[in-house]
């Protein structure tokens, strides 16, 4: 496990390394530090904000990230759609660092405002001074237009006996659509399926948990089944009437699921 004390030491480290690097302007410290939540099962979240631009180039990324530490892989975070986050593992502890790359004026658009623990001339500073932070929420109607053609999508697999396929998508929807709206309606921050376990009621915990299914396909039916009752409370307690509900789509497609019941 990571000593809590060693997250500082490796912050100093960078620090350490930016006060040499007469292109670096400031370094900021986002995640579990700003809500003072870091344990040692955290990873570090760092901005590092440089006057040139370094993200263009994952070699130059790396090869900062080599001086931080004992760096044991890397690699850009196309996957999450951030090419400008550099994902570190480092040895002496094993540690788990994010290295986000920016310019000053890619640090004006930001989700939260991070911890500043280093910078020139106040350039961070003022840059947080000038503007808000804001975290992305869902979009309703992006949500309830797809919503039914996935779960006749979850039906087909579930029919065909693709399970894996089924058990896969239904991790998908507490990621992409339970999870976040869960979080809204219990007063947080939607973060896909980050601290459910801590930041739900007691009874929306309980029902998200119906929605994890083994691989039969009666219990992954049933799962879908939750989930779409979990969707549908969800959707009186946070859409308004600007929302154009597929009522349609939802009738036919739950039909069919109770077709596939009737086969299985």
């Amino acid at each position: 496990m990571v000593k809590v004390s060693f997250f500082d030491t490796f912050v100093q480290r960078v620090i350490a390394f930016m006060e040499q690097s007469p292109d670096m302007l400031g370094l900021a410290v986002a995640g579990s530090w700003i809500s003072k939540e870091t344990d040692e099962f955290s990873d570090l979240d760092l901005v590092l904000v440089s006057e040139k631009s370094i993200s263009h180039d994952p070699k130059q990324m790396k090869a900062i990230a080599a001086q931080l530490g004992s760096l044991l892989a890397a690699f850009t975070g196309e996957h999450v759609g951030e090419p400008r986050v550099l994902i570190c593992l480092y040895d002496e502890p094993l540690l788990h660092v994010d290295l986000k790359f920016l310019q000053p004026h890619e640090f004006y658009e930001r989700v939260e405002d991070p911890i500043i623990v280093w910078e020139r001339n106040q350039t961070l500073s003022n840059i947080i001074a000038q503007t808000d932070s804001a975290w992305p929420y869902p979009d309703y109607q992006w949500i309830e237009d797809r919503f039914w053609v996935w779960i006749h999508y979850a039906a087909l697999k579930i029919g065909r006996g693709e399970l894996f396929e089924a058990y896969d998508f239904l991790a998908f929807l507490r990621m992409m659509v339970l999870g976040p709206l869960l979080l809204i309606k219990n007063g947080q921050q939607p973060r896909g399926v980050r601290k459910l376990e801590t930041k739900l009621s007691e009874a929306d915990l309980k029902a998200i948990n119906k929605t994890a299914a083994s691989l039969e396909k009666a219990a992954l039916l049933q799962a879908l089944w939750q989930s779409i009752a979990i969707y549908e409370a969800l959707r009186k307690h946070l859409f308004d009437t600007t929302i154009d509900l597929k009522i349609a789509a939802e009738l036919k497609v739950k039909e069919y699921l109770r077709q596939i019941e009737e086969h299985i």
